[in-house]
């Protein structure tokens, strides 16, 4: 799509985007991400316009995901790696991903306070989300997100997820290297062989190292032992030289071991680019991600239909009262949906 052709609103944030002033590029970076945001159905029409006309300008930024529990020191990390990135000339986004009460609903967006001096550099952009009650530890949309910030001239974006638990592994399917960080002392040997979240790891990074270096001398063991167990790593070339997860002890309130860690971040990415597993990621991860958002659109379409709407107060009522199975309730749902003539969009059980 030409630029010409965008909703002027669109075509204002674009330029603001391309353009060379610092300020009204960032600026510009935030409005496109509210406009991604937003569930106005012309917002969501001129954001996918935006997207479209800022592709060519995207996909030369390295993408790197981080994910650990809540305390482990993501954000001290991602702060003191940023500042370590932006004095060797790189400039650095950061997408944070804060939980979103169950009760309600809101987020406390407070990563922007713990990074308080990567914050105010202006080689850095930092955007908290909220997840929005969206599973996987990143908000529904994280991509998006990174197109913006790639099409701004950010050649380094760090996507930092939730972190509660095995789960959050959706930001592994939307990065370059998706690495995590563990605790000395966060779990026994059978902890450490958990699978999940530990086998889709390209890096482990053992945090707070500082505190009690016998302890992260024994949990780097640990999962370096349990991480030769698993099978193959799935973003790996089998039939040469795999690539095995390193598992490294750092400070990040000291700010020690960044060079060795972005180090071994350069030598993933020359091992993939080599074996060709590179450009076969990405191409994963744009299948994936249109997959995911005709699932997202199906449901929407689905919960729209006016058969489905009528319907849905009387199931709902005998699936709660024990009269009505779940699964009849909605195979029933799916039929009518199936079956009614106005349908926006078809779903077949």
């Amino acid at each position: 799509m030409s630029p010409d052709d965008l909703h002027p609103q669109a075509k204002a944030i674009l330029a603001g985007l391309l353009g060379s002033d610092g300020v009204v590029r960032r600026r510009s970076m935030a409005k496109a991400i509210t406009m991604l945001e937003s569930t106005r159905a012309d917002h969501r029409s001129w954001a996918d316009d935006l997207l479209t006309a800022m592709l060519p300008h995207t996909g030369r930024a390295f993408r790197l995901g981080l994910s650990g529990v809540p305390g482990v020191g993501k954000s001290t990390f991602i702060e003191a790696l940023g500042l370590y990135l932006i004095g060797q000339g790189h400039r650095v986004a950061v997408l944070a991903i804060d939980p979103s009460s169950s009760v309600s609903g809101g987020s406390i967006l407070g990563d922007k306070t713990r990074m308080e001096h990567l914050a105010v550099n202006p080689s850095a952009f930092i955007r908290p989300s909220p997840s929005s009650g969206n599973l996987g530890g990143v908000a529904e949309k994280t991509r998006e997100c990174i197109l913006v910030c790639e099409a701004a001239g950010y050649d380094v974006v760090i996507v930092e997820t939730v972190g509660v638990g095995q789960s959050e592994t959706a930001v592994a399917g939307m990065t370059d290297l998706f690495a995590l960080m563990q605790l000395p002392n966060a779990g026994d040997d059978l902890q450490a062989i958990k699978k999940g979240i530990m086998e889709l790891a390209d890096l482990v990074l053992i945090n707070k190292a500082d505190l009690d270096a016998n302890a992260a001398t024994r949990a780097q063991a640990h999962i370096s032992s349990a991480l030769r167990l698993f099978a193959p790593h799935p973003h790996t070339d089998i039939e040469h030289a795999p690539w095995q997860p390193p598992v490294m002890l750092l400070s990040a309130l000291k700010a020690a071991g960044l060079e060795d860690f972005w180090g071994l971040v350069q030598q993933h990415q020359k091992v993939q680019k080599a074996q060709g597993l590179f450009i076969q990621r990405r191409q994963n991860q744009s299948l994936t991600w249109m997959n995911e958002r005709i699932q997202a659109g199906l449901q929407s379409a689905f919960k729209e239909n006016p058969a489905v709407k009528h319907l849905w107060p009387e199931l709902t009522a005998l699936v709660v009262s024990g009269r009505l199975a779940p699964s009849t309730a909605s195979r029933r749902l799916l039929l009518a949906n199936q079956n009614h003539p106005h349908s926006s969009g078809d779903i077949h059980a």
